[in-house]
């Protein structure tokens, strides 16, 4: 304020001289005029100068006075903040002072635990230094009494300690091989007499176990094609075609560099028989898209499901039996689809109805109800549905179901001994199962799969020592082996060959049983000169 004020008065007194100046260059008469009222003008101007300069000292004061009174104000606040931090601060100081205070008091007292637990170790260190010392002195005065008595026996008994170890172990040895010998003896003859029982089990055992070389056999279908131009037809563009015919039946169709072959992957062999077929007239036609697909396919689902009612209806007439629910017949006809370990599963229901039969007429049984049962006790195997059931119960459920005597149901579900048998019905549908799947050629093998048996079968035998030459004969059925008369005995033949039978057991997948014949001679050769 004061700054303006200044201002405005030079600019007053520079204004007042230029007046002047151009006074002197008018006329006087004019020029009095005009400095009279530039004299009261300046005394106007001073007057009011003199009150604004006491009005800006007034008001200059009052403006120091407020901020001097602000200073103060915000000086007392600081100093009550900084205060109060200062007391906060020595608080804390205090409090932790304390703290360490009970812990420096807690150390010296955990210090004054451990300089008394140093001292009780100390005194039992002495007392273990001088027991130690006693037990060893007393150790040297056994050891001296012990060697005494080992001279002395060895006085008496005119041998080393060592020949008498050696002569022991010896001794123990003969007396276990004796022991062992007479064992194997005793357990070989208990299992001839029991032999007939288990033999039963065994046989059932070995018809079930899964022939895993088999399976691609049972779950592929190759379909042979004229060129490989026909495999650009069939998956169509962007594949639409080959994703309608997998839609439609179900089946993974595996279009690869096979030359002329395309295969058809699925477990369901009644699916893989429609997928071929459907394929086959598709080809033949040469029009080959989605409607179409959809169109062969429901026409030949048909015609397969008419194929096997016929097949069905025909089987049941071939083999004089009557009265069979629809269902049933029908079931039988799903057979022709079916495999079990590459034998055709009709084939053998067939070929078992015609062996129970003869036996049945053979041991004064009704034929035809045995005929009727050896037909009908695979159709576990062969549902619409697959529950977690094993094929002969699931069969027993099945014929139940569809009205069978109570006779022939107990030899459908008794077949594998997975039910009690009632009748005697049920053991001729076990035995015949058997001799159907067990003939020589009724269960086929991959001719790779066959041989790396034998070559196993061979190489198995060859891992024991003493063994000079293995012979897998009768297709894998005879495993002989040739040892050496001078690496193992007579007694350790038999122990040899319950060893070799058991790890073929373990750990090789065959059917039927094998036998392990092993051979020791001994040669005296001799030249005449």
């Amino acid at each position: 304020m004061v700054a303006i004020i200044i201002t405005a008065i030079v600019s007053l007194v520079v204004g007042g001289g230029v007046a002047v100046w151009t006074l002197n260059s008018m006329s006087e008469s004019k020029s009095r005029k005009i400095m009279e009222d530039a004299k009261k003008e300046i005394e106007s101007i001073n007057k009011n100068k003199t009150q604004i300069i006491e009005n800006a000292k007034k008001e200059a004061e009052s403006i120091m006075k407020s901020k001097m009174l602000e200073v103060k104000e915000k000086f007392i606040s600081m100093k009550a903040d900084l205060e109060k931090q200062v007391s906060e601060r020595n608080s804390k100081l205090q409090s932790q002072d304390a703290k360490l205070r009970q812990r420096e008091l807690f150390i010296n007292q955990k210090q004054e635990e451990l300089n008394k637990k140093r001292n009780d170790l100390e005194a039992v260190r002495e007392n273990l230094n001088g027991q130690l010392e006693l037990v060893e002195k007393r150790k040297q005065d056994l050891d001296k009494i012990h060697k005494m008595e080992i001279e002395r026996l060895e006085a008496l008994s005119g041998l080393s300690a060592e020949e008498a170890k050696d002569r022991l172990a010896q001794s123990l040895k003969e007396e276990a091989q004796t022991a062992a010998s007479a064992y194997i003896n005793e357990v070989m003859e208990e299992a001839k007499m029991t032999a007939n029982k288990e033999a039963k089990k065994i046989v059932v055992q070995s018809i079930q176990r899964v022939a895993t070389e088999t399976a691609i056999e049972n779950a592929i279908t190759v379909f042979p094609i004229d060129s490989d131009e026909i495999k650009g037809r069939i998956i169509g563009r962007e594949g639409r075609n080959i994703r309608a015919l997998e839609a439609a039946t179900g089946i993974e169709i595996i279009v690869d560099d096979t030359p002329e072959a395309i295969i058809l992957s699925g477990f369901d062999p009644v699916r893989r028989e429609v997928a071929r077929l459907a394929l086959h007239q598709l080809v033949q036609d040469g029009r080959i898209h989605p409607a179409r697909i959809e169109e062969v396919v429901n026409k030949v689902r048909k015609q397969v499901e008419e194929e096997i009612i016929e097949t069905g209806k025909r089987t049941t007439i071939d083999l004089g039996i009557h009265g069979l629910h629809p269902e049933l017949v029908r079931m039988i006809g799903r057979m022709k689809y079916r495999s079990s370990y590459g034998q055709n599963l009709l084939q053998h229901s067939r070929e078992t109805a015609n062996l129970c039969a003869i036996m049945a007429a053979e041991l004064g049984l009704n034929p035809k109800k045995a005929k009727r049962a050896g037909l009908l006790h695979d159709i576990g195997k062969v549902p619409d549905d697959e529950p977690e059931l094993p094929h002969a119960i699931l069969g027993m459920k099945l014929a139940e179901k569809y009205k069978e005597k109570p006779d022939i149901c107990n030899a459908i579900g008794a077949h594998h001994d997975e039910t009690e048998m009632t009748t005697l019905l049920a053991p001729i549908v076990q035995v015949c199962d058997a001799i159907s799947g067990a003939r020589p050629g009724a269960r086929r093998e991959i001719v790779e799969a066959y041989l790396k048996r034998l070559n196993d079968l061979e190489q198995l035998a060859l891992s024991y020592p003493g063994v000079v030459k293995t012979y897998a004969i009768q297709a894998g059925r005879e495993l002989r082996v040739i040892v050496g008369a001078e690496k193992i005995s007579d007694i350790e033949t038999e122990s040899l060959s319950n060893e070799i039978a058991k790890k073929i057991q373990d750990e090789m997948t065959y059917p039927g049983q094998v036998k392990i014949t092993v051979i020791r001679e001994t040669r005296a050769v001799a030249f005449a000169k």
